[in-house]
């Protein structure tokens, strides 16, 4: 196993090793409930894993943590960095990162009139670098209302992006993560 391999292994299992309370506290929760988030990966990391713990009398709402790690060394540094696109609570949402970025950072507001959140993704561009092998998980959380969880499968690939579904009735949501691998050459594609 390559160290990048081990290394992989080892922070998903430190992220996920922390048992979760009946209540769903933990040490590692980013937000409080009802609350909004800014998470940004460190200067050269991306997104690796994502997990939420779901609770109706906190009014609907999730708790959320989520782990970053180093790109590999032919990547090369981010090119330029932008927050993307937002959603509007209570509405579908889809969306990859413009200009072939991949997800370095989430931030979140809770709106109470809807239980709900809007989101909305911190994207880098590394030099002109094109996904490929592009693929969405399956639902996260498999049912809504349940704890979800999403670890990167291999190392190589990166969040590009994610389609949510929002159950007006059940007030949760349901992630699709848009996954892709990139290219170790130059393209000439602007948003591919």
């Amino acid at each position: 196993m390559s160290s990048a391999h081990g290394l992989q292994a080892m922070v998903v299992l430190v992220f996920f090793s922390t048992a979760v309370a009946q209540d769903g506290t933990t040490d590692y929760w980013l937000n409080t409930w009802r609350q909004g988030f800014n998470f940004q990966c460190p200067h050269g990391e991306l997104l690796v894993a994502i997990r939420s713990y779901f609770s109706e009398k906190e009014g609907s709402d999730r708790l959320w943590s989520f782990e970053c790690q180093r790109t590999p060394y032919g990547l090369g540094e981010p090119s330029e960095c932008w927050w993307d696109d937002i959603n509007r609570a209570g509405m579908e949402w889809s969306s990859v990162c413009t200009n072939n970025g991949l997800v370095a950072g989430i931030q979140s507001k809770y709106f109470e009139a809807v239980l709900d959140r809007e989101w909305q993704f911190f994207c880098c561009r590394y030099a002109r670098r094109c996904p490929y092998s592009c693929w969405k998980t399956s639902d996260v959380p498999e049912y809504y209302r349940e704890e979800g969880e999403m670890v990167i499968p291999s190392y190589g690939y990166f969040i590009r992006g994610a389609q949510t579904t929002f159950s007006g009735v059940l007030r949760d949501r349901q992630w699709k993560y848009i996954l892709c691998r990139m290219t170790d050459f130059d393209c000439e594609f602007e948003n591919f």
